[in-house]
């Protein structure tokens, strides 16, 4: 096997771990100045689907799904959600965070059946692109899951994952190293440093520059 092959192999593994991470990344509603307005998740716009107050005791209820899922109790997370939804279906990061939940089950039917139900609610919601573009990636679905991640970042340009998954697309999937290049050193920019984006960017810029080499004494 070359060493190439091998390096190749290590960064797959490295970018599935993290991509593991980020997907879990839970997100709901935050209280606005009275502590009480439901806003969009986390990375959208932070504006308000309508002015309608959620009840402290349904906040809760999302916050407590929220701890049960980062716990890895995805269950409870599931059962809260969904008494959450039964109350205030028309809040997004509700049906985003049970898609990952199902996701992580390998139940992408459900998982895509619940960004759905987001995307209904707001077309635009950047957090439920990017979970569709992750999950349209998991399928080999490569055209349409940049689609998805593109409409992301057409909603929130400053959306960091949507960068960050479009990096991962054109590195590994489409071979399109000036594009990926592009995306991981926008994720730099909004997200802080990552080293291992660091190690990846780093590899991108050698692996373009000796392309262009061979392309120059082709000529």
């Amino acid at each position: 096997m070359s060493s190439q092959h091998c390096i190749n192999n290590m960064r797959v593994l490295a970018i599935a771990a993290l991509l593991l991470l980020l997907a879990g990344c839970a997100s709901g509603p935050q209280s606005g100045k009275s502590g009480a307005t439901a806003r969009n998740t986390a990375g959208v716009s932070g504006q308000p689907l309508e002015n309608r107050e959620i009840p402290p005791n349904a906040l809760t209820l999302y916050e407590q799904a929220v701890a049960s899922m980062a716990a890895g109790d995805s269950i409870d997370a599931e059962l809260r959600f969904q008494e959450f939804l039964l109350n205030f279906p028309d809040y997004p990061g509700a049906h985003v965070n049970l898609a990952i939940i199902f996701a992580s089950r390998g139940d992408l039917q459900a998982a895509e059946n619940s960004l759905t139900d987001a995307l209904i609610v707001d077309p635009s919601h950047a957090a439920a692109l990017n979970q569709l573009g992750m999950l349209l990636r998991r399928q080999g679905k490569f055209v349409e899951a940049e689609s998805a991640y593109m409409k992301a970042i057409q909603a929130n340009p400053d959306y960091a994952l949507a960068h960050y998954n479009l990096g991962v697309l054109n590195d590994l999937y489409l071979q399109r190293l000036d594009v990926a290049l592009e995306h991981y050193e926008r994720y730099q920019e909004l997200a802080g440093d990552n080293q291992q984006v660091t190690k990846w960017i780093a590899d991108l810029k050698r692996r373009i520059s000796a392309t262009q080499r061979t392309a120059n004494v082709t000529e």
